[in-house]
């Protein structure tokens, strides 16, 4: 069975020292302390170490062999968005990350889909590397689910979905910057807590800003399960109704609607949540999703889903017929003749 892993980031071996560059800011950079390991650098401060599986293509696709599983989307780590650097600076290294996966598509076709990262501080900007993402052959794009803490309602990023629809690009969301981070650092609680929060919040604000109202083609695949969105959709539904003076002010349509108009990963690391996820979505909207290579995703790539008494059709839906209708490609991309 084809398995297509829709969630997974990767960061080019050497970074160019963008601090030094620009004159300011905490750019992200790389210290390679020892061999297979590095540090990732936000300015003076250490962010998190990674191991060479988040550099290294030949590895990567060696490590993915050993859980049956050919091809991975890759997409830069967020930290690298740099949403708050001047919009030319965040536009060069925009280019430069997607310059990289574009190289990486090419040489490994049957390996490798690529989403790009925008400047998404500066609209045109933003709708100007999306064209030029599509020309170097990236399939889509990986945005933030806030733009320094902007909601993706805003109509100023209104554009670059629109345009997104139009030349047919995936778009994934994925949790970052999250709120409240700064007030709950202890027990690793920005990630436990906080990242889930901030994937309803980007699906709440695009929901009731009417964007997939206006854009009823636009393909987009929310991280991990959808984080709280789905276990809350209850209360979602109940405030909308409740208080449609509060929340149906821009869009009239309940939001539970939607279940099954976007995709989510299937990042849950549990069956029964995933069954629920199951029954609101549909097994057509729900993508094979790891978050490799980074702990806290799920490195045994769907091991769980195999091993489950789920139907074969659910799983090959989720591991294949899913991830290719989100990122609008052929199976026959993947198949050698």
């Amino acid at each position: 069975m084809l398995k297509i892993d829709t969630h997974t980031h990767i960061i080019p071996k050497k970074l160019p020292n963008w601090t030094e560059k620009f004159g300011y800011g905490d750019f992200i950079y790389l210290q390679h302390h020892k061999k297979g390991h590095a540090k990732m650098m936000r300015g003076n401060q250490f962010f998190r170490e990674i191991k060479e599986n988040a550099w290294n293509p030949k590895l990567r696709i060696e490590e993915y062999a050993q859980h049956n599983t050919q091809v991975q989307v890759v997409c830069t780590i967020p930290v690298m968005f740099s949403y708050w650097a001047k919009p030319l600076d965040g536009l060069d290294v925009a280019r430069f990350l997607n310059d990289h996966i574009a190289e990486l598509v090419e040489k490994y076709p049957k390996h490798y889909v690529g989403l790009g990262t925008l400047p998404m501080q500066d609209t045109e900007l933003a709708v100007q590397e999306l064209e030029r993402c599509k020309q170097i052959g990236l399939t889509g794009i990986q945005i933030g689910s806030n733009i320094n803490d902007l909601n993706l309602n805003e109509e100023r990023f209104f554009p670059v979905f629109e345009a997104c629809e139009k030349l047919s690009m995936a778009i994934m969301v994925h949790p970052w910057n999250m709120m409240g981070q700064k007030n709950m650092q202890r027990y690793w609680l920005p990630w436990l807590v906080g990242m889930p929060a901030e994937t309803s919040r980007a699906i709440c604000s695009m929901i009731f800003g009417g964007v997939f109202e206006r854009l009823p083609k636009l393909r987009v695949n929310f991280a991990h399960a959808g984080g709280s969105f789905l276990a809350t959709i209850g209360r979602i539904e109940h405030g909308f109704i409740c208080r449609p003076d509060l929340v149906a002010i821009d869009n009239p349509v309940n939001p539970r609607n939607y279940l099954g108009k976007f995709w989510v990963d299937c990042i849950t690391h549990d069956l029964l949540m995933l069954e629920y996820v199951l029954k609101l979505q549909g097994s057509r909207r729900i993508a094979l999703g790891s978050d490799y290579p980074f702990p806290l995703g799920d490195l045994e790539i769907g091991k769980f889903i195999e091993e489950s008494n789920l139907a074969d059709q659910v799983k090959e839906d989720i591991f294949c017929n899913a991830p290719l209708e989100w990122l609008g490609l052929d199976k026959e991309k993947f198949i050698d003749e």
